[in-house]
């Protein structure tokens, strides 16, 4: 399964590939791009990858969530590069027989996707200037273009 896309991702169409006929419990994580970061508006975003690391953590951490949380199965996909305001940006399905492994297993993959994942965000805003955030630190930036 790619996880990465150029293309805009629909959440309803991985629900649907996510379930399973023993499954009780579906969970959804959908990212968004929003117009501000830190009181500072956004006119869009830009998303980067170094595509082989980034789908081979992204397997990794749906093999592993799996096994984590009893009978799950954790589907995601993230974008990369241009994205507008209000468009998707990461989906993290997870299934499972009971709601609780359910909502676990999708909690904990937007969770190690941030931490993890060598994708990265380049915001852009309105004057002209531009930050690169980093991946692991969600609130820390790497470099600032003003």
């Amino acid at each position: 399964m790619a996880h990465l896309t150029a293309e805009p991702i629909d959440p309803a169409a991985l629900l649907a590939e996510a379930r399973r006929d023993g499954d009780g419990g579906l969970a959804l994580f959908v990212g968004v791009v929003r117009n501000e970061n830190e009181g500072r508006a956004v006119s869009r975003l830009e998303y980067e990858a170094y595509g082989p690391m980034a789908e081979r953590e992204l397997e990794a951490i749906a093999e592993r969530l799996a096994r984590e949380h009893e009978g799950a199965r954790v589907l995601m996909k993230h974008r990369v590069g241009s994205l507008a305001i209000g468009d998707v940006a990461v989906v993290v399905v997870a299934s499972a027989p009971h709601r609780d492994e359910a909502f676990a297993a999708c909690r904990q993959g937007i969770e190690e996707i941030k931490a993890k994942v060598p994708i990265f965000k380049h915001e852009f805003f309105p004057d002209g200037g531009s930050v690169w955030v980093d991946p692991c630190a969600p609130h820390a930036h790497k470099s600032e273009n003003r």
